[in-house]
């Protein structure tokens, strides 16, 4: 709150980013962009420095993005100029009381806008539309939409980051629509780490890190990225989720499981279930990824991307693809 008011002050204008999955990726679509611009520009939030560091920093000329959690939110009395709601979906229940209060949450981000602000929102998820409508803006803008122009500059794979990529054109608009400009701040972007980052070729199989993918939506979308035979690293500890539409997904794209973690029991019965070839591990990352050298064939994709949390046997999410990484890479050198 602080920090809002501070910039209402200086008239610094903040770009905010919500959703479930996706901000610090579209938060960085939009920051490298916005530097291709030339645009004085600064990223904050979960992803880049904390805000208020960059305070003596900040003139009429400066821009922020802010990546912005439920929890950031959950009390924000003020609202950025320009609010990106990306897709919604179930997480952190074990915090919040439930999915309302989860959602009420993230509505902050436009509660407290003015007609004079803009809000972008993702128009086939129900809760954006839900958090779009809070706010007073006269300027609301649906995505996605069509953005063949710039699919070939971006350097992420999966249909979600084209999304990411089409909330962040849309956000800068304000500030350029160059079209060289965009694609080149998308070019720029390589990706974040542990979303969806390649690791080394094993045995002919592909390796990806995707151990931000903590949610079901962003481990299906994580699956969808690829059309080859996949081997899903699944599992890690509940943040009250259910887990059927996951494995109901392997089943339909014949992918296999390994299943990890405190949540991994669930997974491994509910695999036994509907007859997805699964393996159960409780043991180390070096195990879990021997497991999936045994699994994998030559051309096949292995991705970790539990849509779990990691606090079970892991500091964090990073904690957890740092040692998937390094046994990944034991093994293929």
């Amino acid at each position: 709150n602080e920090f809002f008011e501070r910039c209402a002050e200086i008239n610094v204008p903040i770009i905010g980013v919500t959703g479930t999955k996706g901000k610090g990726t579209t938060c960085s679509f939009i920051y490298s962009i916005l530097q291709a611009a030339g645009k004085d520009v600064y990223l904050v939030g979960n992803i880049g420095t904390p805000a208020l560091e960059i305070l003596p920093k900040l003139t009429a000329e400066s821009i922020v993005v802010y990546e912005l959690s439920s929890f950031q939110l959950w009390d924000l009395r003020r609202s950025p100029h320009i609010a990106v709601v990306l897709p919604i979906e179930p997480d952190h229940l074990d915090i919040h009381a439930d999915m309302d209060d989860y959602v009420a949450a993230k509505a902050n981000i436009t509660r407290h806008q003015t007609e004079s602000d803009i809000v972008v929102y993702y128009d086939h998820n129900q809760w954006s539309r839900t958090i779009d409508a809070h706010s007073a803006a006269a300027n609301k803008i649906a995505y996605p939409f069509d953005i063949d122009q710039y699919a070939d500059a971006i350097r992420l794979p999966g249909a979600h980051n084209l999304d990411n990529a089409c909330a962040a054109i849309v956000a800068v608009r304000s500030y350029t629509t160059d079209t060289e400009v965009i694609r080149q701040g998308l070019s720029n972007f390589t990706g974040l780490p542990h979303r969806l980052k390649f690791v080394a070729t094993l045995n002919g199989a592909k390796y990806y890190d995707d151990s931000i993918g903590t949610t079901l939506g962003s481990s299906i979308a994580a699956l969808n990225s690829f059309a080859q035979p996949k081997v899903l690293i699944l599992g890690g500890s509940d943040k009250g989720a259910d887990y059927a539409p996951i494995v109901e997904h392997c089943q339909a794209t014949d992918t296999k499981i390994i299943a990890i973690g405190q949540t991994g029991a669930i997974i491994a019965e509910l695999a036994q279930k509907l007859g997805v070839v699964c393996t159960r591990v409780t043991g180390l990352m070096s195990d879990v990824v021997a497991a999936a050298d045994e699994m994998a064939h030559a051309g096949d994709v292995v991705i970790l991307s539990p849509a779990s949390a990691s606090f079970d046997q892991y500091a964090n999410y990073a904690n957890r693809g740092d040692q998937f990484i390094a046994a990944v890479r034991v093994l293929a050198d």
